[in-house]
C-alpha cells in the first residue's frame, strides 16, 4: 500500500482512530516514567543542584517545539507540490501544539537559566531565535484564521512556514554558530562527552519518547477534527447552495 493513500480523508481517518488509542497509552506511560523517576530518583547535580531537573521538561519540549516545525514544513512542501488538503490540515494541526511547546520551553528555560545566569532573560542566540519561532508560531496560526479560502490559507502559511524554518534551524544549532552565547550545548549529542551523566540521560530519554508520542496523538487527533470541520462546512455551503438554487 502507497503511502499517499492516507492523503484520502477517509483512510486516514481510519487510521488515526487505529493509531492513537496505543499513541496515547505510550505517551501518558513515558511521560509517568520518565518525570517520576527524573524529578525523584534522579541525583541533584553538584553543580546546579535541584535545578537540573527541569531539563526533564525542558530539553523534551525544545526538540518538539523544533521538529514541530520542520514536520509542518514537510507538510507544506507536500501541499505545494502534490495538493493533499490532508497535509495542509496536518500542517494546521501541528501549529498550536507547537506553540504550546515553545511556550514551555521558554518558560522553564527562563525557570532554569534565573540561578544559573542571574537573569530570566537574556539576549542570548538560541533564546532570540526560539523567540522569534514563537512569534512565527503565532504568525502561522494568525493567517490561517484571517484567510476566508482555505486553499489560499494554506498556499500563504506554506510559504511562510517555509521562512520561518529558518528560524528553526537557528535555534537548534545557534550555540554551534556563535560559541559566545550563554546557552549550554546540545543535552544529546553523537560526542559522549557532550551528553548529559548517564543518571539523567535514561530517564530523559522515557520523557522525550513520551514528548514525540503525546505530539503524534495531538496532530492525528486535530487533523482528524480539521478534516471533519472542513467536510461539515462544505456540506453546509452544498446546502446553501441548493437551498439558493431552488427559491430561484
Amino acid at each position: 500500500m502507497s503511502l499517499w493513500e492516507y492523503a484520502n480523508p477517509v483512510r486516514f481517518l481510519g487510521l488515526s482512530e487505529r493509531v492513537m488509542p496505543w499513541l496515547w497509552a505510550g505517551a501518558a506511560l513515558c511521560l509517568v516514567v520518565g518525570l517520576v523517576w527524573g524529578f525523584f530518583f534522579t541525583p541533584d547535580d553538584f553543580r546546579q543542584g535541584s535545578t537540573v531537573k527541569i531539563i526533564y521538561l525542558h530539553v523534551p519540549s525544545a526538540l518538539m517545539a523544533i521538529n514541530a516545525w520542520f514536520m509542518m514544513l514537510v507538510a507544506s512542501l507536500i501541499w505545494i507540490v502534490r495538493r493533499h488538503h490532508v497535509s495542509a490540515l496536518a500542517a494546521r494541526a501541528a501549529a498550536p501544539v507547537g506553540i504550546v511547546m515553545t511556550l514551555i520551553a521558554l518558560v522553564t528555560g527562563a525557570i532554569w537559566g534565573q540561578p544559573m545566569w542571574g537573569t530570566w532573560w537574556a539576549w542570548d542566540p538560541r533564546l532570540t531565535s526560539f523567540l522569534i519561532l514563537f512569534l512565527f508560531y503565532l504568525g502561522y496560526v494568525a493567517l490561517w484564521e484571517a484567510v476566508e479560502d482555505p486553499d489560499t490559507a494554506a498556499d500563504l502559511t506554506s510559504i511562510l512556514c517555509l521562512v520561518g524554518t529558518v528560524f528553526a534551524v537557528l535555534s537548534r544549532y545557534a550555540v554551534n554558530f556563535w560559541n559566545q552565547g550563554l546557552h549550554q550545548g546540545a543535552s544529546l549529542s553523537l560526542d559522549t562527552e557532550e551528553n548529559v551523566a548517564d543518571v539523567f540521560y535514561v530517564p530523559l530519554l522515557v520523557c522525550i519518547a513520551g514528548f514525540v508520542l503525546l505530539f503524534l496523538a495531538l496532530v492525528l487527533y486535530r487533523t482528524g477534527t480539521e478534516i471533519r470541520v472542513r467536510r461539515t462546512r462544505a456540506l453546509i455551503a452544498r446546502e446553501a447552495r441548493g437551498g439558493q438554487a431552488e427559491r430561484a
